[in-house]
């Protein structure tokens, strides 16, 4: 029996013999094509392929798959100022993932965050998701009821109270959500639109990009600004920033596609980004992508990533000699598949040093793309650097290789700390 079919059976049962006649003599056309039109998300394999890709660049599987778990059964944690929330079975499992959810009810957890049991917690980024097209909508609705089951129960959430009060979420979308539509700009091009539509609805960058109010919304008028992510800096990707960066079409494309470009790597939660969603995007979708990233479709002409060189009378050249230099190269070179050069990366031409520090103090995870790139694990220095130390490496490494100034103090390090580890 279909989904629909059962859906049908049940809605008999419940008006009885009475409502089943009214029913089956003035009803059940309508509601036999209204149910064969939701089949058609299920069985339509057009739209199950194309609702696969949308599902790869909706980076569904990188938020609902467990570190070491089954591909989209859910349970990996996201901290929050409210405790953690931890990500939900969607497979097609009808007891523990959303097997029994209609098109409706999936329309309506996509675009107003609303499931079968509640409402959801704007952890899923439903604030974005709501610019789905409908059509959109149905394919992923379709290649998600395809999957194959798996039965793995939820986890319960670690959110405090109040905030563990479902009820008060509906307040919360009256004042921070608003479910609009998405609408091209007339006066930029298609490719344009195309970018637009694909980094907020689909890709919701701004979920991490833009700074959140004491309500935990989005400040719209922050877009892409940079905000904290369980202490990494989500980077300002604004055209304004990317282009004082001199970042390219080409840059942005290796970026997304590799996980590597001239301006460095990416790190923390921005590679399963990489790995599991943007990479899979087409040629003419990494084009529209950059093209609204950089806001033009023009080349764009890479620069000389030359700067100052070895600054040898900076405290820091010796930390970076002893430390560093053996994977960045002794002239912040990089090397292949190890680790990203120095000059021009990005991570130390950002105004403010809070990654310099943080990835100082933390390291960075090894990753893997594919037979031909990898990059190796960075050990994190918190147990050995001084507050001095970092100070110093931190600011040998901006000047030396970057336009930034070193003027960070011990201060700055201080507060940087904190945050870094607040949630630790």
């Amino acid at each position: 029996m279909k989904p629909c079919d059962q859906q049908y059976t049940a809605r008999l049962i419940k008006v009885g013999k009475l409502g089943q006649n009214l029913l089956l003599t003035i009803g059940l056309s309508v509601f036999a094509s209204s149910c064969s039109a939701a089949d058609e998300h299920v069985n339509n394999s057009g739209d199950i392929e194309r609702g696969a890709y949308l599902m790869k660049i909706g980076d569904c599987v990188a938020c609902h798959t467990a570190v070491g778990g089954r591909e989209l059964a859910g349970g990996l944690p996201f901290e929050t100022p409210f405790g953690a929330v931890y990500s939900t079975n969607i497979t097609s499992d009808k007891e523990t993932g959303i097997g029994k959810y209609s098109y409706e009810d999936f329309f309506d957890a996509m675009h107003h965050g609303v499931g079968i049991n509640g409402n959801l917690y704007p952890a899923m980024p439903y604030t974005s998701y709501s610019l789905l097209t409908d059509e959109d909508t149905q394919a992923i609705y379709a290649y998600l009821m395809g999957t194959k089951p798996i039965k793995q129960a939820n986890l319960d959430n670690d959110v405090y109270f109040p905030f563990n009060v479902r009820f008060g979420l509906k307040a919360w979308n009256l004042v921070a959500h608003d479910a609009k539509k998405f609408t091209p700009k007339k006066d930029k091009s298609e490719r344009w639109n195309r970018g637009n539509y694909l980094v907020n609805a689909l890709g919701h960058c701004a979920e991490c990009h833009t700074p959140r109010d004491s309500l935990f919304a989005m400040e719209q008028d922050k877009h892409f600004q940079g905000a904290i992510i369980e202490g990494l800096e989500a980077s300002n990707i604004t055209p304004a920033e990317l282009n004082r960066q001199n970042w390219t079409h080409d840059d942005l494309k290796s970026l997304f596609t590799e996980g590597y470009s001239r301006k460095g790597t990416v790190f923390g939660g921005m590679y399963p980004v990489v790995y599991h969603s943007f990479s899979h995007l087409t040629d003419d979708d990494m084009f529209a992508v950059s093209s609204y990233l950089l806001d033009t479709d023009k080349k764009i002409a890479a620069k000389a990533l030359t700067f100052n060189g070895h600054q040898r009378k900076l405290p820091g050249y010796d930390l970076y000699m002893g430390y560093c230099a053996g994977c960045h190269g002794q002239s912040g070179e990089g090397r292949p598949n190890v680790a990203p050069a120095m000059a021009g990366n990005a991570t130390l031409d950002k105004a403010s040093p809070h990654n310099i520090v943080a990835v100082m103090l933390k390291g960075i995870k090894s990753q893997h793309y594919n037979t031909t790139t990898s990059f190796y694990a960075m050990p994190g220095y918190a147990d050995k650097f001084t507050d001095e130390q970092l100070r110093d490496l931190a600011n040998y490494l901006r000047v030396t290789w970057s336009p930034q100034p070193g003027d960070l103090t011990l201060n700055t390090i201080s507060d940087l700390k904190e945050v870094i580890f607040e949630h630790d």
